[in-house]
């Protein structure tokens, strides 16, 4: 039996499925679900449209139990001490994903005021409230006018635009700059984005959203097949990274935190800090069966994980680490799908089948 494609496979709540190669004329097709499936979140881009940046916020007005989880070793992030499990605050009010690199934090300032203004966040007594919106960055400097990036202003807009319908895909927010397969420099690279996704079961509904700016290549998790990675010499097709260092390729030395794939996960359960903390590193399961290689020295990947508490069903992490990864790494894929390329960065849908 030939393996069902990737809509088929979605259809069927998971990766796996009967023997076979998928046939070569088949391309893959985006997964259903949006992380705002989920009871409680919003989602707000802001797109710069002066160069390919931006930034992607995930509003919880409501207040969410949160963790993180950072994997990648040249992490660009804010807030991610206070969610250690034995901090003081419980909850948070957003998370914010910016392009950028470590200018774009400033982005979180703007999702602050914006809450502040609606008298979201920790309250603090007579001094009012403290919205808490930890923060994550990756690198696109180097695709267009690196002095154009995400700044306060771009933050607050990306609250006004967050609405609970699924956001849109691809090269917006914080993945309008984002590129993938970078280990033999940006002429072999391709485009990259940000994707969302959704499952469900147990009473449960589990989403992700990420922004996909890898050193390394992103495939299909059921076969390991190439979607968007490092291209050949002569760019026309997909080399693959893995494969061409078992060729004996010597990947090129990048500058450290020139990359990096940050997102999140969320769900309606009710769970702790130290619970959420877990789920996000779970997390990172799907993002690596999604792309290889993960978590580089060049990469800061970075996910948060939220609980909004709406689902009346008792929680199971066996059940909703099994739905973190899966959610995760089909947020992946969609983000590359999703993508529309830019001048010598092409993205998955240009390429050949």
């Amino acid at each position: 039996m030939q393996r069902r494609h990737f809509l088929q496979m979605a259809a069927t709540g998971g990766f796996t499925a009967a023997s076979g190669a998928a046939p070569a004329q088949v391309r893959p097709q985006l997964f259903p679900g949006a992380i705002t499936d989920v009871a409680g979140i919003k989602v707000g881009h802001f797109t710069e449209t002066r160069r390919p940046t931006g930034c992607t916020v995930i509003l919880t007005e409501e207040g969410a139990v949160a963790g993180v989880d950072v994997r990648g070793s040249a992490p660009g992030t804010r807030e991610t001490d206070l969610l250690v499990p034995t901090n003081l605050v419980e909850k948070v009010h957003a998370i914010l994903l910016a392009g950028g690199s470590a200018f774009g934090l400033e982005a979180a300032t703007g999702v602050v005021r914006y809450l502040e203004e609606r008298k979201i966040g920790h309250n603090v007594g007579a001094a009012g409230v403290v919205p808490i919106v930890p923060a994550a960055i990756l690198f696109d400097l180097n695709v267009g006018n690196p002095t154009i990036r995400p700044d306060a202003a771009a933050g607050y807009q990306a609250c006004v635009a967050a609405t609970r319908e699924p956001p849109a895909q691809g090269s917006v927010g914080a993945g309008t700059g984002a590129t993938v397969g970078k280990l033999w420099g940006m002429a072999r690279a391709m485009k990259g984005g940000i994707g969302t996704a959704s499952v469900k079961a147990g009473g449960f509904t589990m989403g992700a959203v990420v922004a996909v700016n890898a050193v390394g290549d992103v495939q299909d998790p059921a076969t390991g097949r190439l979607i968007a990675g490092a291209r050949s010499a002569d760019g026309r097709n997909l080399q693959g990274a893995v494969q061409g260092i078992l060729a004996g390729q010597v990947p090129q030395a990048l500058l450290p935190g020139t990359a990096t794939t940050i997102g999140a996960i969320a769900c309606d359960a009710v769970l702790t800090k130290a619970q959420c903390q877990k789920l996000a590193q779970i997390a990172h399961d799907g993002l690596a069966r999604a792309i290889n290689p993960a978590h580089t020295l060049w990469d800061g990947d970075t996910l948060f994980a939220l609980a909004t508490g709406r689902a009346a069903a008792p929680a199971s992490m066996i059940l909703l680490g099994v739905l973190a990864a899966e959610a995760m790494a089909r947020a992946v894929v969609n983000a590359v799908l999703s993508a529309k390329g830019l001048p010598a960065l092409p993205a998955a849908g240009e390429m050949p089948v």
